[in-house]
This record gives C-alpha cells, sequence and structure tokens, in this order.
C-alpha cells in the first residue's frame, strides 16, 4: 500500500505539476511580468520595486516555478493518495470529484477571502494572511467531510457552519486596498489562476484516481 501511494503521488503530482507549470509560463507569467512594469514606475527611490529576493526572468524564474509546483503536486498527491487509502475511489470520476474538493479546500475557498494579487498591490500582513489562509482550509476541509461524508443532518449542518465559520470572521486586509495594475489586468490575472488551478487539482485527482486503482488491482493478483 505505501509503495502504491507514494508511486501514484509521485506520477500524478508531477505530471498536474508539469501542467500548471506550462499554463503559468503561457499565460499567468506574462500577466505578472506586465504588473510589473507598473511597478516599477510607480516605485520611489526611498522604496525599491522587489525588496524581496526573486529569481532572475528567464529560464532561472522558469525553473524556481516549476520546482514549486513539483513540491505542490506531489504534496498535495500524498494528500489525495493517502485519503484513497482511508476510502478508495471507484474509478476515475470519483477523483475528479475528490480534485474538485482539493480544489475547495486548497484555493477556492482560501480565495474568496484572499484573492490572488499582482505585484504592486497592497495586501495585508504576511503572517496575518498566512493563519487565515490555514484556517480556512482546515475549516472548509473539515466543513466538506462533514457535508459529503455524514448523512445526519446535525453533522452536515456543522459542516455548513465549519464553512462559513473564516468568511463570517473576515480575511485580514490592509487600510488602504488597491493595486497599480489596471482592474482588466488583475481581473485576467484572477481568472487565469482559478482556471490553472482548476485543471491542475482535475488532473491531479482522476489522474491518481485511475492510477491508484491499476496499482491495488496488480498488487491483489
Amino acid at each position: 500500500m505505501f509503495r502504491s501511494i507514494l508511486l501514484t503521488a509521485t506520477v500524478a503530482g508531477s505530471a498536474a505539476a508539469l501542467v500548471l507549470t506550462l499554463a503559468q509560463v503561457l499565460w499567468i507569467s506574462p500577466l505578472i511580468l506586465e504588473a510589473e512594469t507598473y511597478e516599477e514606475a510607480a516605485a520611489t527611490p526611498d522604496q525599491p520595486e522587489h525588496p524581496a529576493w526573486q529569481p532572475e526572468n528567464g529560464w532561472p524564474r522558469t525553473l524556481a516555478t516549476a520546482l514549486a509546483n513539483t513540491a505542490l503536486g506531489l504534496g498535495y498527491g500524498l494528500i489525495l493518495t493517502g485519503l484513497y487509502a482511508l476510502r478508495p475511489p471507484v474509478n476515475a470520476v470519483q477523483g475528479l470529484a475528490w480534485g474538485l474538493a482539493g480544489f475547495a479546500v486548497f484555493f477556492a475557498s482560501p480565495g474568496l477571502g484572499l484573492p490572488p494579487e499582482l505585484p504592486g498591490s497592497a495586501v495585508a500582513e504576511l503572517s496575518l494572511r498566512q493563519h487565515w489562509w490555514l484556517g480556512t482550509a482546515l475549516a472548509t476541509a473539515a466543513g466538506l467531510g462533514l457535508l459529503l461524508l455524514q448523512t445526519r443532518p446535525t453533522l452536515r449542518a456543522i459542516g455548513l457552519l465549519a464553512f462559513a465559520i473564516p468568511h463570517l470572521y473576515g480575511a485580514p486586509h490592509p487600510a488602504i486596498s488597491g493595486s497599480v495594475a489596471p482592474d482588466a489586468l488583475l481581473t485576467q490575472f484572477r481568472l487565469a489562476t482559478l482556471a490553472a488551478n482548476a485543471l491542475f487539482w482535475l488532473l491531479l485527482g482522476g489522474l491518481s484516481a485511475a492510477m491508484f486503482q491499476r496499482m491495488i488491482r496488480e498488487e491483489t493478483r
């Protein structure tokens, strides 16, 4: 079982990460680079436009993106296949459902309060955003589990409450919001990240479920 989990997570996670990287290179990165030109134009001498280290544009940036996506793919793949060991998917369609659940937990629900931002956007303190994101992901996972895997009305009601609590509490935001990039560019960026992450999770869920089933069948022969 451990071999099946590890191999499935590695193959499915790497494949999903590759597709996500291609989507970022071809679609998302050009939007980020365009936003950085607005950020650089708005920077003042006493406030550099890039205070934190980042890889150079070109292949160093692409390589860093690919490595980060691969690490995410492997990590999320291990989470999914670990869940498969407890509740094996019947077919790849169930894997797509697990992928949609992962998309909701790790991207869609946190993104309702903290949508992806372009360079040059005003944001709240990093630690506050990290804590809210983590709490929202955990609450969403618990809420989906109670809503979809339980039949008792009381537990399902608790699931709805768990899903709503982070959003009722509210995500951290800066006192003055805004972005130096045009609104149209920000909208394109958010739609692009939404589509890319949805594709990543659907591929990860479907491929991991199909591969996990196949490996379990081979090991039980």
